[in-house]
């Protein structure tokens, strides 16, 4: 029989490479499925999601308010900021202080769940009139550096590499939330087309679960596979972000992941960042 074509999407970086090596060089046995991989960038993928083009997508937590009817939750290859996440950074000393009304924010995207969780944030300190500007997320550290914005919100491995630069941290996102919540922020998510056979989905998440522990079994090797979309990283700073985002909560949600979504979504809407209630459904 020929294979079923699974396409799957997922971003340009080190931690979702090191996730899907097994699945992208076949490490292990797909049996009656063939993965086609599209590395695109997360906001872009938000948006595809919206017409479901991918079987299966990486896709921003925020973005599933959006598309709970047609993509529902891998129970496994989630990223979850376990005191830590996302990261606001500016070109002086905050002084621990929230941006100013008026400030000019660079952000990597209007469905990433950094930007959710940076308004979430924003309205609990009571800060308005904010402007937001939507910049490539691996141009954002320049574009603060130059004085281009006041801020700008920080995914990938640039949460590692900011001081480097000479950027100062404003709030680190994760922190914040845990300190708000006592839960771990979940920030990305697999998601699995809901018009697939049951059979179908539950094989494909059973398959993404067998590349990340396969990965986590040859750290080395999916590690040296990683290291090609870690933008300049050195092998110990690529080690680090894919430990941070690659582990047990990317095996499993488990129930307290579950109930983080559950949560970061609920908050969501009663504080008018997304327009409706989801609660989650997992596979």
């Amino acid at each position: 029989m020929p294979q079923q074509l699974i396409r799957v999407g997922h971003s340009p970086d080190s931690d979702d490479a090191f996730m899907f090596y097994a699945l992208a060089k076949g490490k292990i046995d797909t049996g009656q499925y063939q993965f086609v991989h599209e590395l695109v960038d997360i906001e872009t993928l938000n948006r595809r999601a919206f017409h479901g083009e991918l079987e299966l997508t990486a896709i921003s937590v925020h973005a599933y308010a959006y598309l709970n009817d047609v993509y529902a939750l891998c129970n496994c290859g989630a990223s979850m900021g376990d005191h830590y996440g996302p990261i606001l950074v500016s070109k002086t000393p905050s002084g621990g202080k929230s941006p100013a009304a008026k400030s000019r924010i660079a952000i990597p995207g209007e469905l990433t769940t950094a930007f959710l969780t940076l308004k979430l944030y924003l309205a609990v300190n009571a800060v308005k009139n904010v402007e937001f500007m939507t910049v490539p997320f691996d141009k954002i550290l320049d574009a603060v550096k130059a004085g281009e914005y006041d801020a700008g919100l920080i995914i990938h491995e640039g949460q590692l590499t900011f001081e480097r630069e000479g950027l100062h941290l404003v709030v680190d996102l994760g922190v914040w939330w845990m300190e708000q919540t006592e839960l771990p922020l979940p920030l990305g998510a697999n998601a699995v087309r809901r018009d697939l056979p049951w059979q179908t989905q539950s094989d494909v998440v059973r398959l993404l679960k067998e590349s990340i522990q396969y990965s986590l079994d040859h750290r080395d090797d999916a590690l040296d596979y990683a290291l090609q979309f870690g933008r300049g990283l050195q092998r110990n700073d690529a080690d680090k972000f894919v430990g941070m985002y690659v582990n047990d909560w990317t095996l499993d949600f488990g129930d307290r992941g579950r109930k983080a979504v559950n949560e970061l979504l609920k908050r969501a809407y009663e504080n008018g960042v997304v327009p409706k209630r989801v609660v989650p459904e997992f596979v």
